[in-house]
């Protein structure tokens, strides 16, 4: 098995360190491990021209067109059996490189459903069709590193990548306070367990189980709800609807069996909002064409210019 390790902190801090010493725990358990800094890559923010979800509906791989190391990191990931993602904590949330490869390499151009129905394209078309390795289910497993208590957004953060891809989560550990993490035998000791564990669920990912703490969100183990105003509440990564209710004195989601096929990490929740998507894509095409929308477009572009700084 191949393990990797992602680091999102300052070169040789932390982060870094924590993303070593989980390495350390995954060699030792037998695997091939491979460290990336990834502010050491040229990384672009997605820009949404959307190239990328046309190209699969035209049944290709859907591309990125922006030309920078994504494409290298993309390789790197599909070697892996399992990933360790170590950032720091940038007021409760994840910082913004993990944001770019989250938007880059978690999101449309990666999504198994709409992968599944550019499959289906393809089959039509003759095109050639998704990279099957979009499909390969593997381990991942988060750190999440900061220097207060302001710490309660980054794991929802991190369970986006793992929900996007229908990866199986091993481990989830927040650090608070830990800006001298490396000293603190007790959080090195748990990172090392990361590798360990993350290398033996790798060896088995059909029956690889998560590990962590189990949250609240029975299905995903996400901490992290919106509230909408009839007092539903969202699992803000799985997306599930339910509401939240004390039992036995605990704070349990309750929510019908029959939310788990509209959960956005399973195929059928992943087919529903396809189905979403297309209709809300046929509207505005259709809405485009129309001279009262070409107007108004027209009318926004001539009341203000973006600002730009100006050239030396």
């Amino acid at each position: 098995m191949k393990i990797l390790a992602l680091s999102g902190g300052s070169k040789n801090g932390s982060n870094d360190a924590m993303a070593r010493e989980a390495l350390m725990g995954a060699k030792q358990a037998g695997a091939e491990i491979e460290f990336i800094h990834l502010l050491d890559l040229n990384l672009k923010p997605c820009n949404g021209c959307i190239a990328c979800v046309n190209g699969l509906m035209m049944g290709t791989n859907g591309d990125c067109v922006l030309k920078d190391d994504i494409k290298w990191l993309a390789e790197k990931i599909f070697e892996a059996d399992g990933i360790i993602w170590v950032m720091p904590i940038f007021e409760k949330g994840a910082p913004a490189v993990l944001h770019i490869v989250r938007d880059r390499l978690f999101g449309p151009a990666y999504d198994p459903g709409l992968n599944f129905v550019a499959g289906k394209i393809a089959e039509k078309t003759g095109q050639g069709g998704p990279d099957p390795r979009k499909f390969i289910q593997k381990v991942t497993s988060f750190i999440g590193i900061g220097g207060s208590d302001w710490s309660t957004r980054i794991s929802a953060d991190l369970n986006i990548l793992a929900m996007t891809r229908k990866w199986k989560v091993i481990d989830d550990l927040v650090f608070q306070w830990s800006k001298s993490i490396i000293l603190d035998d007790k959080a090195v000791a748990q990172c090392h367990q990361i590798g360990e564990n993350i290398a033996k669920a790798a060896a088995d990912v059909k029956n690889a189980k998560f590990l962590g703490d189990p949250g609240v969100c029975t299905h995903c183990h996400s901490r992290n709800f919106y509230f909408a105003p009839d007092n539903t509440a969202i699992c803000e990564v799985c997306g599930i609807e339910g509401k939240i209710q004390f039992i036995d004195g605990k704070i349990q989601f309750v929510f019908p069996d029959e939310m788990y096929q509209h959960a956005h990490d399973t195929m059928p929740g992943k087919m529903k909002h396809m189905d979403d998507i297309y209709h809300n894509e046929t509207k505005l095409k259709e809405q485009k064409k129309l001279p009262e929308f070409k107007n108004r477009v027209q009318k926004y572009k001539e009341f203000i210019q973006a600002s730009v700084p100006g050239k030396v």
